[in-house]
């Protein structure tokens, strides 16, 4: 009932020994609350949370156009749902250093369990598309040092994504990540690779945790978890892919009514009431509920 029974702490704890497993960890992209909890039904090992998802909920493309509240708020209502570390794409640190480290101390505060700031210009792109421009080395090592120096839990995972691999070539993204990891990043997420030796060239430059981004439509095959883990990724998420189910799902519902009349043809398909009131423990708070209120008014005689 409520939020999770898990303390921020903890879940940071246990995203530290999920890294340091041996074993590559899975982690979805949650577009709401609820879905977060589905993520952790389902046997997952932490729940990732896209800026480009944030972005696209309130109607807006992924070019920077969020503000730190409005992720920091509602990845925080994500997190605190499900007992899962979760983590937060904090896209260029929104700002300077100095805002680079309070970023990352009201990610803290929303209770996260890391966050991954990149080395694109602002405002920046989908890591994606083409045409996207990278800060110089100097700027980018300054946004991690000064989130690594932010922070006030040694536990909080500071990761830094790079994209020079688009612009500047595989080798060039080998020695970013060597630079940021000199700088404090705990881990690294190259974006964009092209094949699974592209991985296996960041995993030789750099001795830290690595994370492949597994997004639909984008510039990598979409590789199995044993193909990953065989180039020694440890983390691999899918950012968009719940979102664009469930807007798949809407979008033919919608047809269906305006064609049909009705919805009936989609029933089938949907969530059933049942399976709803489960997922949001509708049970417990009924429990509660009668536990509270279970007096009687005295009479006035």
């Amino acid at each position: 009932m409520l939020y999770s029974k898990v303390t921020p702490e903890q879940k940071r704890i246990r995203f530290r020994k999920l890294l340091a497993s041996g074993t590559i960890q899975q982690f979805p992209g949650a577009f709401n609350p609820l879905s977060a909890r589905l993520i952790e039904e389902k046997g997952f090992a932490g729940v990732y949370i896209s800026g480009a998802v944030l972005a696209n909920d309130l109607g807006l493309p992924d070019i920077g156009l969020t503000t730190l509240t409005e992720v920091a708020t509602r990845a925080g209502q994500i997190a605190r749902m499900t007992d899962l570390p979760s983590i937060v794409d904090a896209d260029t640190g929104f700002g300077e250093p100095m805002n680079v480290a309070r970023s990352v101390q009201e990610l803290e505060n929303a209770g996260l369990a890391g966050c991954h700031i990149e080395d694109q210009f602002n405002p920046k792109r989908c890591g994606h598309l083409d045409g996207k421009n990278v800060v110089d080395l100097d700027t980018a090592t300054k946004r991690i040092r000064a989130a690594a120096d932010a922070r006030r839990d040694p536990n909080f995972l500071i990761m830094a994504r790079t994209d020079i691999r688009a612009t500047d070539g595989l080798e060039a993204a080998q020695e970013r990540a060597k630079a940021l990891v000199e700088a404090g990043a705990d881990a690294i997420f190259p974006e964009a690779m092209k094949d699974l030796s592209e991985f296996q060239a960041i995993r030789d430059a750099v001795d830290v945790p690595i994370l492949a981004n597994m997004t639909e439509f984008g510039k990598s095959e979409l590789f199995t978890v044993d193909q990953l883990q065989g180039v020694g990724v440890n983390m691999v998420i899918y950012p968009v892919t719940l979102l664009r189910s469930a807007m798949g799902a809407a979008e033919r519902t919608l047809e269906s009514i305006r064609s049909d009349g009705t919805q009936e043809a989609q029933v089938e398909s949907m969530l059933t009431r049942a399976r709803l009131y489960d997922l949001v423990d509708y049970e417990a708070y009924n429990r509660f509920d009668t536990g509270v209120f279970n007096f009687k008014i005295p009479g006035t005689h």
